[in-house]
């Protein structure tokens, strides 16, 4: 409760700041600061590239202030800045399903200044990701999904629009028993019907796997473990790949250049196949991922941190992650330029982000507790450890071990 009250007090600074600079037009360069410092925390490997977005920044802006530029493990995001806010960045990188348990530790400020221009420039599912409890805290610069990955030499286009032509032809390298199966698994249950944490995915009480459309993708899950064309793969995917064990694979927009390196011009990128779990042809789903910059709710700069969100998650910036980081744009005008259209990776990561073919994942704390639970579930009925009768049972089971956060 402390941590939520103190939120709303930054929060209330910020607006009457906002109010006394003329409803938030003055930038940060014009506010008449002398001691400001800022710190962004960005992922690993893109110090140097973000360091020229910066200097680009503070010279089309007139800043004198120093912007520290500093490479962070950002998939702990919530943990480290939980851990000592004050220490934390300004501003730092994080992937979008960690905002429910920021928001909940009072740690993240709310999207005061920007909200109309993050909607209106983003798709509405970027803009979703951003989005905890209806309110705004996100600043949205890309998109990651998984994907299809195929031989052309041994599958054609037509061959992988439907799992069942594909694995009739080819053996297909899948992850159902090790780490990664639930992240890979988990949104079949969706594309058949059932509900991970209600309709928005804000609903600890709304998951709905042990119902009868769950059971029967339970069911196929252990199918597939009978199947002679579905081979279990995951650290060893690619010298699968390499060796012709497989002819087809799922990955995200990591997996390119492995795949382009064994494949070269036979590497055929494509969206999730249709598929029937057994109650008739859906689309297979994948989860999908919105990349966020946020701002730190103990910064003592806002006005300054949440311009620099800003800026980073602008098209202008967007579109340099993409040509020079292979960064999917979150951007509704970028994903619809030629550049990406034509580009087979990002083209096809921008379909898979239509909520037709994707699951926007859960930014509830309770995700923490359900991914345990779901591995275990999926792993051990791709092994046949689960006799049909019981399904039903561990399936209700999971239901209710993930409606709350658990320590």
């Amino acid at each position: 409760m402390k941590k939520r009250v103190g939120l709303g007090v930054v929060t209330i600074c910020a607006a009457l700041l906002l109010t006394g600079c003329g409803g938030g037009e003055t930038s940060g360069s014009q506010s008449g600061s002398t001691d400001v410092n800022l710190k962004v925390w960005v992922d690993p490997g893109s110090g140097e590239f973000y360091k020229d977005v910066v200097n680009d920044y503070k010279e089309a802006n007139n800043i004198d202030y120093t912007i520290e530029v500093i490479e962070s493990d950002t998939g702990k995001a919530q943990e480290y800045v939980k851990k000592d806010p004050d220490a934390a960045a300004d501003v730092f990188s994080m992937p979008h399903d960690q905002l429910g348990q920021l928001v909940d530790a009072g740690v993240i400020y709310e999207n005061t200044k920007y909200a109309d221009e993050v909607t209106e420039n983003n798709t509405e599912q970027a803009v979703n990701g951003a989005t905890y409890q209806d309110k705004l805290y996100g600043y949205p610069y890309g998109v990651e999904s998984m994907m299809l990955y195929y031989d052309k030499s041994k599958l054609t286009e037509e061959d992988v629009k439907t799992y069942e032509g594909m694995v009739a032809r080819e053996k297909i390298g899948l992850n159902f028993e090790e780490n990664g199966a639930d992240y890979f698994a988990v949104p079949f249950f969706v594309s058949n019907g059932s509900k991970l944490y209600g309709e928005d995915g804000e609903d600890p009480a709304g998951t709905t796997f042990n119902d009868a459309k769950g059971v029967n993708v339970l069911k196929w899950i252990a199918a597939q473990g009978e199947n002679p064309n579905v081979v279990q793969a995951n650290a060893d995917l690619m010298s699968q790949l390499e060796n012709g064990s497989i002819a087809a694979l799922v990955s995200g927009p990591w997996g390119k250049e492995n795949v382009e390196e064994i494949l070269g011009d036979n590497m055929g990128i494509a969206t999730y196949p249709t598929n029937d779990f057994g109650d008739g042809t859906v689309q297979m789903k994948a989860f999908l991922g919105v990349k966020l910059y946020s701002v730190n709710a103990n910064t003592k700069h806002p006005l300054e941190a949440m311009e620099l969100a800003n800026y980073l998650s602008s098209q202008e910036a967007q579109k340099r992650a993409y040509d020079e980081k292979d960064t999917t744009p979150s951007n509704t005008e970028l994903q619809q330029s030629d550049a990406v259209i034509n580009d087979p990776l990002a083209s096809t990561v921008v379909k898979m982000a239509d909520p037709e073919l994707s699951v926007l994942m859960p930014k509830i704390p309770e995700m923490v507790s359900f991914w345990p639970g779901a591995l275990s579930v999926i792993s051990d009925g791709y092994k046949g450890k689960i006799p049909e009768d019981q399904i039903e049972d561990k399936l209700t089971q999971l239901v209710e071990d993930t409606a709350t956060t658990q320590d």
